[in-house]
């Protein structure tokens, strides 16, 4: 079977259950950025999986990162489904308790970490400044799916979870940097 359906040729997509919506259709717009993400996170995986020193301190961040892919895929597919027309499928769903798994991540990610000494500008090594490049499209997600909100029904939890998420990168990037002894760039005001 090929890889290609040509059903998308005239610009239209089928949702979770077949529903036919153009391809600019806001939910579009929000499952794909979760998509991009997915896709941003898998790069990330890849440079600490590369750096043998960064890596050892960050084996528990490494499968929290595997399981948000698998989690952002559900979720994926729960943006993709219009639940005026039909329900989720089994198994795809966000948790209270993922949002709480996320917060002790953050917790976690932030200790040992100095204290606030100004606005941190991305960069640093290159898994820390991909960890920012995905926090910044994880809040793009986070306003696409918001948009999606206003126009149809969106898990409550699912909103809270991503939102945690793109903090979670933040500290992540903060996390690795320390990790591998890289100063963070704090941003310094122009002068007048």
């Amino acid at each position: 079977m090929p890889l290609y359906t040509r059903t998308g040729d005239a610009g239209m997509t089928s949702l979770v259950g077949g529903q036919r919506i153009p391809k600019t259709h806001i939910r579009l717009e929000a499952y794909g950025t979760v998509d991009e993400l997915n896709s941003h996170i898998g790069l990330l995986l890849a440079e600490l999986r590369t750096d043998d020193v960064v890596c050892a301190a960050l084996d528990a961040d490494i499968q929290l990162l595997t399981d948000v892919q698998h989690l952002l895929f559900s979720i994926g597919s729960m943006l993709a489904t219009d639940t005026s027309e039909r329900d989720y499928r089994p198994g795809r769903f966000v948790t209270p308790e993922d949002v709480q798994a996320m917060e002790r991540a953050i917790d976690t990610a932030q200790e040992g970490l100095p204290g606030w000494r100004g606005f941190i500008l991305p960069g640093g090594t290159r898994a820390a400044a991909q960890a920012h490049v995905c926090r910044t499209v994880c809040r793009r997600a986070e306003r696409r799916i918001y948009a999606m909100a206003a126009e149809a029904e969106v898990d409550q939890d699912l909103l809270a979870y991503v939102n945690r998420l793109s903090d979670y990168f933040f500290a992540l990037a903060q996390k690795i940097n320390h990790s591998a002894g890289q100063e963070e760039l704090i941003w310094a005001k122009r002068a007048k």
